[in-house]
C-alpha cells in the first residue's frame, strides 16, 4: 500500500513518541492494533505492508496537520526552533491509541530507553495476542486475567499501577475515550488523577494519544534546553507554561524539535525523503517522558 504523504519516518518513529517500533534494514517494522507492519520511506511518503486500513494509517500519522503551516507557526516564533524545523522536515506528531499509550507512558516513568522497551515488550509478549513475529498491546482485560504472571514482566514499582490502572479501565472507572471529550486542561487533570501519572506523563499522553498539540512535557532534558537557549527556570509548571505561551497552540511540535535538538544537529534531515536512512545500529534519542 503506497501512502502519499509528507513525512521522514526515521525521526517520526525513532524520536521515542511510540515504543513498538523498530528500524529493520531500510524499514521500520511495528504493530498497530493486532497488525504487524513494515513501513518503508519512498520519496513521497512510504509503502506500508501488514495493514489493512489506509485510513488507521492516514489517521496515525495525524495527515491533517498542515506541517507546512505549523512549521511557519513555531519558526516564526524562535530562530532556534526554525533551524531545527529545517533540518528535520517530515517530523510528525503520531496519533496512539489511548488505552495503549496511557498505560504505555505510566510504565516509563523514571526509566531509559531500554528500560522502557524492554518492559513494554516483556507486557506485550505475555498478555498480548500473539501475531506471529510479535504481539499486540493487550487490553485491560487481558492484562487481569493474567495478572498472576505479572511478576514475570519485571516491572519494579511499576507493577501494582500498571494492574491498578488496567483494573479501573476495565471496571469503567477511568474512560480514556471519555477523556477525549476534555480540553486540555481538562485532559491534564484527569490524567493526573490517576495514580502513577505526574504533570510530564500527563502532558506525554495528552499530546501523543489526544492531540492536545499545545501540550509542553517537560523533563530534565527540556528544562536543560530551555535554560540555555531563553533563560527560563523553575518549577514544571513555570517552564512548561513558557514553551505553551511562546509556541501556542502548536507548542508540542516544538518540544520535540527541542528535546531532540542535539540529535537532530548531529543528524541534518534536509537530504530528500527517499536517502533519508537511519543504520540498524544507530543509537536512538530517548523518549519523551
Amino acid at each position: 500500500m503506497r501512502i502519499d504523504l509528507d513525512v521522514s519516518l526515521d525521526p517520526t518513529l525513532g524520536c521515542g513518541q511510540a515504543h513498538r517500533w523498530v528500524k529493520e534494514g531500510d524499514s521500520w517494522v511495528g504493530v498497530l492494533g493486532n497488525e504487524v507492519v513494515t513501513l518503508t520511506q519512498t520519496d513521497r511518503g512510504f509503502e506500508a505492508e501488514g495493514c489493512s486500513s489506509r485510513q488507521r494509517l492516514m489517521e496515525y500519522f495525524r495527515s491533517g496537520d498542515d506541517l507546512d503551516e505549523i512549521v511557519r507557526y513555531i519558526s516564526e516564533r524562535d530562530p532556534y526552533v526554525a533551524s531545527l524545523s529545517a533540518m528535520c522536515p517530515g517530523l510528525r506528531i503520531l496519533k496512539q491509541d489511548r488505552w495503549e499509550c496511557l498505560a504505555t507512558y505510566l510504565l516509563a516513568t523514571n526509566a531509559n530507553v531500554a528500560r522502557i522497551s524492554k518492559m513494554v515488550r516483556s507486557v506485550c509478549d505475555m498478555f498480548g495476542d500473539d501475531l506471529g513475529s510479535m504481539h499486540a498491546f493487550p487490553s485491560p482485560k487481558q492484562v487481569l486475567d493474567g495478572c498472576e504472571r505479572i511478576g514475570e514482566c519485571r516491572l519494579g514499582f511499576r507493577e501494582s499501577r500498571f494492574v491498578e490502572l488496567a483494573r479501573r479501565v476495565e471496571d469503567g472507572d477511568i474512560d480514556p475515550d471519555a477523556i477525549a471529550e476534555c480540553d486540555y486542561e481538562g485532559c491534564v487533570r484527569e490524567l493526573m488523577g490517576i495514580n502513577g501519572v505526574g504533570p510530564k506523563v500527563a502532558d506525554c499522553v495528552a499530546l501523543f494519544a489526544y492531540g492536545h498539540l499545545e501540550a509542553f512535557p517537560v523533563d530534565a532534558r527540556i528544562s536543560k534546553v530551555v535554560e540555555s537557549m531563553y533563560g527560563v527556570t523553575g518549577s514544571y509548571a513555570r517552564v512548561s507554561s513558557f514553551g505553551r505561551g511562546m509556541f501556542g497552540e502548536y507548542a508540542g511540535y516544538a518540544q520535540e524539535l527541542l528535546y531532540h535538538s542535539k540529535f537532530i544537529s548531529e543528524r541534518d534531515w534536509r537530504a530528500p525523503l527517499a536517502r533519508r536512512r537511519i543504520s540498524a545500529g544507530s543509537p536512538r534519542p530517548e523518549p519523551c517522558i
